[in-house]
C-alpha cells in the first residue's frame, strides 16, 4: 500500500498516521501482495525477501496511498498516481535547458511491518519515520497486503485487522493454511525444475484454470481476494489508495521462480532453471507440441540446459555457437514457455481490471530486472524466468504491449545499478536493460515507474537513478528500504537532497548546488525527528 504524506510545511500531529493499541485491526493472507502509495510523503512499503518464507506464496496486491492529513489514520485508496509537473532545467549552472519532468518518489516498508497475529509491528518507530519523511518531501510509502494473512484459515473467509491498522506491511507469509492442505495433496500445483525440486513459493500457472482449490482455480481464488479487498477498504479507492500492484509471481513479479535463493540452490550469477515439470505445465506442453507437429517435443523441457549455477557457455543449449535455444526446437519451447507466463499476466489483469474499473486507481506489475548474462547471446538467465529476450529478440516489447491492452503501469527493478560495477564474469549489462524496457514501454505507450534492487545510500547510485528516471520518462520511483541505516545523519543527508531532486526536477533558474542547498536546510530542520526514528528502529 502507498501513503501520501503532508508536505513539509504542512507537517502537524493529526497528518500522520497513529498506530493506537486500541486502533482496528483485521487479517491479510497472502495470495496477493499490495503496495500503498502515498502521495504527499514518499516511503514505499515492501517486504523484504528474507521476511517472506518459502511456504507456498501466491500473488500478492500493491496498492498506492495517499494520505488525508485530516485524519489520523492512513487512508487506502487507488487513484492515478500524481502526474510529474514538466520543467525546464539545465545540468549544470551555466547550460543548456532542456524539458524534464519531476518524479515522485516512494520508500518501501519493513518486511514484518504486520505480524502473523495480524498486529501491527514498531507504532512507535512508524509514526517517528512518518514524520521524517514527510518532512524530506517523500511522497509516499509502498507495502505488501498478503493473501496468506487474510484469507489464512478457511476458505472464502477474509480478515483485514492488521492492515485495516496499518495498510502498509506485511511479513513474507506462507499460503493460507487451506492452499498448503490442497497442495500437499497434489504436489504438482508447486513450480517444479527437471530433477523433481518443487518450489512454493508461488503456484504453478500451468494450474490457473484447473478447479484445483476447493472447487476454485487460482485465477477465481486470487479474484475473489482483490474484490474482498475492494469491497472492504471500497471508501478508499481513488482517493487514498491510488494504485495496486498486483502480484503476478514469486516476489510479486511476472516470472517464473528460475533463482531460488532457499538452501543455496541457486546463487548469482546462475543461469537458473526452467520451472515446466509439474503435470500441469507438462500437460500443455504436449498439446503445444501435438498443435506444432512434433509430439516427441511435448514429453520434456530441454535436457541440456544446465543447472541452476551453470554458466551458459557450460550448457549445450545456452552456449554462443550452435546452442540449442537457437534452433527449431530451442525457438519452439522457448515460444511456448514465455507465451504461457503472458497468458497468466493476462489472465489475472483481466480480473484485476474488471474488479477496479472505475474505481480512479492505477494498476501496475512488477517485471523483474534479470541483468546477469545479458550480455551474452542467449540472455539464458532471463530465458529461464520466462523472458524470450535473447541478442535477436526483444522479450520486453510482448510484455509491454500485453500491459498496454490494460493500461497498467509497467514496474521495474536495478535502477541504480552501473554495467561497470559488476562482476565482468556474469556479462551483467543493467543499464542496457533499463533501457531496453524503457524503449519497449514507449514503443507500446506504456508507463514505466522504477525501483532500486538493492539498498544504496551512495551518491554515486542515486545519480545513476536521477539520470535512469530521467531517460526513462518514469512515472514513479520505489526506493528500497525503510531502515535505521536511512536515517544515519550523512544517509538521511544525501537521501533528502536526492529526494528534492526526484520530485522537483532541474529547474532553469536553479542548478544542482542550489538543491543541494536547500537539502541541507532541511536536515538541519528534520533532525530531530530524524534521531527519534533511528532510536526507534534500533530498539526493534
Amino acid at each position: 500500500m502507498t501513503m501520501r504524506l503532508p508536505q513539509i510545511g504542512a507537517i502537524s500531529a493529526s497528518s500522520i498516521p497513529s498506530y493506537s493499541s486500541d486502533s482496528s485491526s483485521s487479517d491479510s493472507n497472502n495470495v496477493n501482495k499490495s503496495f500503498w502509495r502515498c502521495a504527499e510523503a514518499n516511503p514505499r512499503f515492501q517486504v523484504p525477501k528474507k521476511a517472506i518464507q518459502p511456504d507456498l506464496l501466491l500473488s500478492s496486491q500493491s496498492i498506492r496511498c495517499e494520505y488525508n492529513p485530516d485524519l489520523s489514520i492512513a487512508r487506502q485508496t487507488l487513484t492515478e498516481p500524481p502526474v510529474p509537473t514538466e520543467r525546464k532545467y539545465k545540468t549544470g549552472c551555466g547550460g543548456g535547458t532542456t524539458t524534464g519532468k519531476g518524479v515522485p518518489v516512494y520508500v518501501m516498508l519493513p518486511l514484518d511491518s504486520v505480524t502473523m497475529a495480524n498486529g501491527v509491528n514498531r507504532r512507535k518507530a512508524m509514526n517517528a519515520c512518518f514524520q521524517a519523511l514527510k518532512s524530506a518531501g517523500v511522497e509516499g510509502v509502498m507495502m505488501d497486503v498478503w493473501w496468506g494473512l487474510v484469507e489464512r484459515e478457511v476458505a472464502g473467509e477474509y480478515n483485514w485487522g492488521g492492515y485495516s491498522e496499518l495498510l502498509e506491511m506485511a511479513k513474507r507469509i506462507p499460503l493460507p493454511k487451506w492452499v498448503v492442505e490442497e497442495i500437499n495433496k497434489d504436489q504438482d500445483l508447486a513450480y517444479t525444475d527437471q530433477w523433481g525440486r518443487r518450489n512454493y513459493e508461488y503456484l504453478s500457472l500451468g494450474c490457473d484454470t484447473i478447479p484445483c482449490l476447493k472447487g476454485r482455480t487460482p485465477i477465481q481464488c486470487y479474484a475473489d481476494y482483490m474484490r474482498a479487498f475492494r469491497h472492504r477498504f471500497s471508501h478508499l479507492l481513488g482517493d487514498t489508495i491510488v494504485e495496486i500492484q498486483v502480484g503476478m509471481g514469486p516476489a510479486g513479479e511476472l516470472r517464473y521462480p528460475s533463482y531460488p535463493e532457499k538452501d543455496g540452490i541457486w546463487k548469482f550469477p546462475g543461469i537458473g532453471a526452467f520451472q515446466c515439470y509439474d503435470q500441469y505445465m507438462l500437460c500443455s506442453l504436449k498439446a503445444a507440441a501435438e498443435n506444432y507437429g512434433k509430439p516427441e517435443w511435448g514429453t520434456t523441457g530441454p535436457t541440456d540446459a544446465g543447472e541452476y549455477n551453470n554458466s551458459p557457455e557450460e550448457t549445450n543449449f545456452f552456449k554462443r555457437e550452435c546452442g540449442g535455444w537457437n534452433g527449431e526446437y530451442g525457438k519452439f519451447f522457448l515460444s511456448w514457455y514465455s507465451q504461457m507466463l503472458l497468458d497468466h499476466g493476462e489472465r489475472i489483469l483481466t480480473s484485476a481490471t474488471s474488479i477496479f474499473n472505475n474505481r480512479g486507481v492505477k494498476i501496475s506489475v512488477k517485471v523483474a530486472g534479470i541483468h546477469w548474462h545479458y550480455g551474452t547471446r542467449s540472455h539464458a538467465s532471463e530465458l529461464t524466468a520466462g523472458y524470450y529476450n535473447t541478442r535477436f529478440r526483444n522479450g520486453y516489447l510482448p510484455i509491454a504491449k500485453m500491459l498496454s491492452r490494460f493500461n497498467a503501469v509497467l514496474n521495474f527493478t536495478c535502477v541504480e545499478m552501473r554495467n561497470h560495477e559488476q562482476p565482468q564474469g556474469a556479462h551483467c549489462s543493467p543499464e542496457n536493460l533499463v533501457q531496453q524496457v524503457a524503449l519497449a514501454t514507449r514503443e507500446a505507450h506504456v508507463s514505466i515507474a522504477g525501483e532500486n534492487a538493492l539498498p544504496r545510500y551512495d551518491d554515486y547510485a542515486l545519480e545513476q537513478i536521477l539520470r535512469a528516471a530521467e531517460k526513462a520518462e518514469m512515472c514513479a520511483f520505489t526506493y528500497l528500504r525503510l531502515k535505521r541505516e536511512l536515517f544515519e545523519v550523512e544517509n538521511w543527508r544525501k537521501f533528502v537532497a536526492f529526494v528534492k531532486k526526484m520530485k522537483e526536477g532541474k529547474d532553469v533558474e536553479r542548478c544542482w548546488e542550489q538543491v543541494e542547498k536547500e537539502a541541507e536546510h532541511f536536515v538541519q530542520v528534520t533532525q530531530p525527528l530524524v534521531q527519534e526514528a533511528a532510536v526507534a528502529l534500533i530498539e526493534y
